[in-house]
């Protein structure tokens, strides 16, 4: 017990040397052992040692496409499979490799063992356990800096997992202490409370943790020993990013009727959480901390080459990277075609026809507009830059191989359509995370590093002019209070970069044209990225028809490389009723205390 050590300059290594095994042992043990108060004193004493403790949270941060061989995280209308996806069918009880399942193990360096649930309640216990130390008179000695980094962290973290679990499974008890195993959880602390409510509580967590931590660890004392290997810790941009968001999520239609009874957004909160965005953007311009990549490397904010880091400039939090070498057995695996041999039986998760929709032409309008240009018989002709980033169509090179491989056949009868096993189901591939193409080979597959963001700022611009347009008095040509741009200047800032016009003004004659068009420009900015299920959750159209219809084509290949007879194909049509609103809860959670009951339909 005397011999714990902490070394915080290694913030994602395997080894943290504080397990929680070992931590509860000692908790236990307090009031028995005098040994005790030298470990306390160890474990908590100095900066160094309590980093060490704290940066137990950082890994219990889960990484959404690599929670197993392949594991399912998009759950709207985005992609296929080979089949079925148990929530396409109505039934959300399915873990999916993402949502529960693992007992909690924060030294095992294995992005396949995190599981939200699980890890987030015991992130919670740490955070509190942590402002719990930090607060035991006589027991921490250090710059009142170096408390501030310590506490801004732990409460960040409180609020960050509780927003994991409250944005899947709605609102829940706000527990602000380190409870005791024993006691009876029978008092109003342990009662589950709506999702705005519970919004509200983060929301003070991610303000007070705004106002205590640096712009950058680098720019602060506690933060020179680890000077230039800083970039993924928690920031006052992550406090901010947050704070904003889960305002907004609490301003939002579903959230709101759930407390309200109104579908509709909540102008105070909306004001809030554009207040809170304005704030973030106005310190990323004053002090360039962040900034929007350029779009000749806007997909560094997914992926690189040669084990570099993805996110750049723009990316504020990114997953914890466990172990390098699962991008290729995951990410790569199940959504290149099989017959690359990067992931023996990959599911080959492919995007749906129906959802590719949502990108523009190259004018910069939807395809829908009558002025658009565009041709349902020749659907990739001239389509905004961002799809051909994003979508692989057929004909396209997607090796440097020799062989049937290196062009896609997705024509019924193609290679990659009828011939390998298994094959694409829609006519499609997606390569935001596979980055196939011209160049790619298996020696650079193996050197691919992809990632999921949780938040960059192109998202803060989007949720910003989301949350203006909504405000008190807000609208397109409307700004937060503290920020001088407009909602929709906001809007034209992500499409600008995307090398696409400013919105046609027939988009910002009203708040509900603009919010439209905000939609569409999320799917497509943010595609792949796991927030459009919770978007249209919290928008309530989680069950709107336009939603439901998860499509394909089929066509053969013309003499002049172009589709024949393609026709569009239902595949599944969602099932979504009410209840689908929130997930349900595992049985054997709503049997640990009374006053937990389940999600309602459930």
């Amino acid at each position: 017990m005397k011999n714990i050590k902490f070394n915080y300059t290694k913030l994602f290594s395997a080894k943290l040397i504080l397990s929680a095994t070992l931590l509860l042992s000692c908790e236990s043990y307090l009031d028995k052992a005098p040994e005790a108060d030298i470990t306390e004193k160890v474990a908590f004493g100095n900066f160094i040692s309590f980093q060490g403790f704290v940066e137990e949270m950082y890994n219990c941060i889960s990484d959404p496409n690599k929670g197993g061989a392949w594991n399912k995280y998009l759950f709207a209308d985005e992609t296929l499979n080979n089949y079925p996806y148990a929530f396409d069918n109505g039934n959300y009880w399915g873990n999916e490799a993402y949502f529960y399942g693992q007992s909690v193990n924060t030294t095992d360096n294995n992005s396949r063992t995190k599981r939200i649930w699980e890890y987030a309640w015991y992130g919670i216990r740490k955070a509190n356990l942590a402002l719990e130390k930090l607060e035991t008179e006589g027991l921490f000695r250090g710059t009142e800096e170096e408390k501030k980094h310590l506490k801004g962290q732990a409460l960040f973290f409180r609020g960050w997992f509780y927003f994991e679990i409250c944005r899947y499974w709605g609102g829940m008890p706000y527990i602000t202490r380190v409870l005791n195993p024993t006691e009876e959880m029978t008092t109003e602390e342990f009662k589950r409370l709506k999702f705005k409510e519970t919004a509200k509580l983060m929301a003070a967590d991610f303000r007070a943790a705004a106002d205590l931590l640096p712009i950058h660890w680098d720019q602060s004392q506690p933060g020179q020993a680890t000077l230039g290997q800083n970039r993924d810790r928690i920031n006052k941009f992550h406090a901010l990013g947050y704070l904003g968001k889960v305002l907004l999520y609490g301003a939002s239609p579903m959230i709101n009727e759930e407390a309200t009874g109104t579908n509709a957004f909540d102008p105070e909160m909306s004001q809030q959480a554009a207040d809170a965005f304005g704030e973030l953007l106005k310190l990323a311009d004053e002090s360039g901390q962040y900034k929007l990549l350029p779009w000749a490397s806007w997909t560094d904010n997914f992926w690189r080459w040669n084990n570099e880091r993805t996110g750049g400039t723009e990316a504020i939090m990114v997953p914890t990277i466990y172990d390098r070498t699962r991008v290729r057995w995951s990410t790569l695996g199940a959504t290149v075609p099989s017959s690359f041999a990067l992931n023996s039986g990959s599911d080959a998760d492919v995007p749906t026809h129906n959802f590719i929709k949502n990108y523009a032409m190259a004018n910069g309008l939807p395809i829908t507009d009558p002025k658009s240009g565009y041709n349902p018989n020749d659907p990739w002709t001239g389509r905004e830059p961002r799809f051909y980033k994003d979508i692989v169509v057929d004909g396209d090179q997607i090796h440097s191989a020799a062989g049937q491989d290196k062009y896609a056949e997705l024509f019924n009868g193609g290679f990659h359509r009828s011939q390998i096993n298994p094959p694409s189901v829609t006519g499609y591939y997606h390569k935001r995370y596979s980055p196939i193409g011209p160049t790619f080979t298996t020696a650079l597959a193996n050197n691919l590093q992809a990632y999921v963001p949780y938040l960059r700022l192109a998202d803060i611009y989007l949720m910003y002019a989301e949350a203006v347009n909504f405000s008190k008095n807000g609208g397109p040509t409307a700004t937060a209070s503290n920020y001088t741009l407009t909602a929709e200047k906001a809007l034209n800032v992500i499409r600008n970069r995307a090398q696409l016009p400013d919105l046609d003004a027939k988009f910002t004659a009203n708040k509900d044209a603009f919010f439209e068009e905000i939609v569409r420009e999320r799917a497509v900015e943010l595609a792949f990225e796991g927030a459009r299920f919770c978007d249209l959750r919290r928008w309530n159209r989680n069950g709107d028809p336009r939603y439901l219809d998860k499509t394909a084509i089929d066509f053969v290949r013309g003499a002049n490389g172009k589709p024949v007879n393609l026709t569009e194909r239902l595949v599944v049509k969602r099932t979504v009723d009410k209840k689908h609103n929130w997930l349900p809860i595992q049985v054997a959670y709503t049997r640990m205390f009374k006053d937990f009951p389940q999600n309602s339909g459930w």
